[in-house]
């Protein structure tokens, strides 16, 4: 029986140390690359603001260069954070990518601000804006339909371009509003696992058919880092995991190197917060990571996994989207439709 399922991507745009941004956005558009050819179905972006180890934060940008650089691959945003911007904006942000790259554009939204309270306020918005995230989603689900014709306000470009909305979650909140209005879900279990299968079984409970999709579609996100052998892969993880460290003691930095030496990193409460928020990850050669892989999607019986691999080597990430193939565990595009 064969139960493969679509592979994604999820990329933050990481600025390891010792780069400028420009070389990151680089090294980004390479990644993207190597997905499209290893035949992965999307490569999505996150935005996030005021972190200097992530250029994705003009995530709509990003993403119109992504789609320049590539010739297939879905692109989109895993997620745009909508109670930073107006729906408005975002349709005519999107609508735009629709009108240059057709058919290959997705948008994922999020309700979390995707960084702190001041610059949340440097965005001239307020944590209260979150409250609006149901009406913000069905607002702008309405920009990009084909009602909107008798509305003195339109989303050009925008409407009637049918992007598919996903929405973004870590808790029963995202799922109950995805399960509400029909729409495919996503879970952040690749940075926040705790509710992961709360939340799926009830999205998949409460799902009500819709004209966007008729019946349940779960994603599931995880960290996935493939070397050839188990050693390489474990050294470069840590780059993520002193990244994560550094974001819960509140430092900012850019992407750190590997080191040899996590004990000497972090704090046995810090391991231990860092082992849970990760949990979700697969990290090592490919024989070891495969059996581990199939039993979570054994158990949680996602339609599509996302992975993601925010490290600091850019080589370390080009080989592990070389090896994800020979997981044999996913449905990937041939060579053929990606030429």
């Amino acid at each position: 029986m064969n139960n493969k399922i679509p592979l994604s991507f999820l990329d933050l745009a990481p600025v390891p140390e010792g780069k400028t941004i420009s070389e990151g956005i680089a090294q980004t558009v390479e990644t993207a690359q190597q997905a499209e050819k290893s035949g992965l179905n999307r490569y999505w972006m996150a935005e996030h603001h005021n972190m200097p180890g992530i250029a994705s934060a003009a995530t709509s940008v990003l993403l119109s260069h992504i789609g320049s650089q590539t010739e297939s691959i879905r692109i989109g945003a895993g997620g745009v954070m909508l109670p930073n911007h107006a729906p408005l904006v975002i349709a005519e942000q999107f609508g735009t990518l629709q009108a240059l790259y057709g058919d290959r554009v997705d948008l994922g939204l999020g309700r979390a601000p995707g960084t702190d309270g001041a610059t949340f306020q440097a965005l001239r918005r307020q944590m209260k804006d979150a409250e609006r995230f149901p009406q913000d989603v069905q607002e702008l689900m309405y920009f990009l339909g084909n009602d909107t014709d008798g509305s003195h306000v339109q989303a050009f470009p925008g409407a009637k371009s049918g992007i598919p909305i996903w929405i973004l979650g870590s808790s029963l909140f995202g799922a109950t509003l995805a399960a509400h209005l029909g729409l495919p879900y996503v879970f952040a279990s690749h940075f926040a696992p705790q509710m992961l299968g709360q939340a799926i079984k009830g999205y998949r409970e409460q799902f009500k058919p819709s004209a966007y999709l008729d019946k349940p579609y779960v994603m599931l996100a995880a960290n996935l880092l493939l070397a050839d052998d188990d050693e390489t892969a474990r050294y470069h993880f840590t780059s993520a995991q002193q990244s994560f460290v550094r974001l819960r003691r509140g430092e900012t930095g850019q992407m750190p190197k590997p080191t040899h030496d996590m004990d000497s990193t972090w704090s046995q409460a810090e391991k231990m917060m860092v082992d849970n928020a990760l949990s979700v990850s697969f990290i090592g050669s490919v024989e070891t990571v495969k059996p581990k892989l199939a039993a979570f999607l054994a158990t949680h019986k996602p339609d599509e996994l996302i992975v993601t691999a925010n490290v600091h080597n850019q080589a370390a990430r080009i080989r592990s989207l070389e090896l994800t193939p020979e997981l044999n565990l996913f449905t990937l595009q041939s060579n053929e439709t990606l030429a």
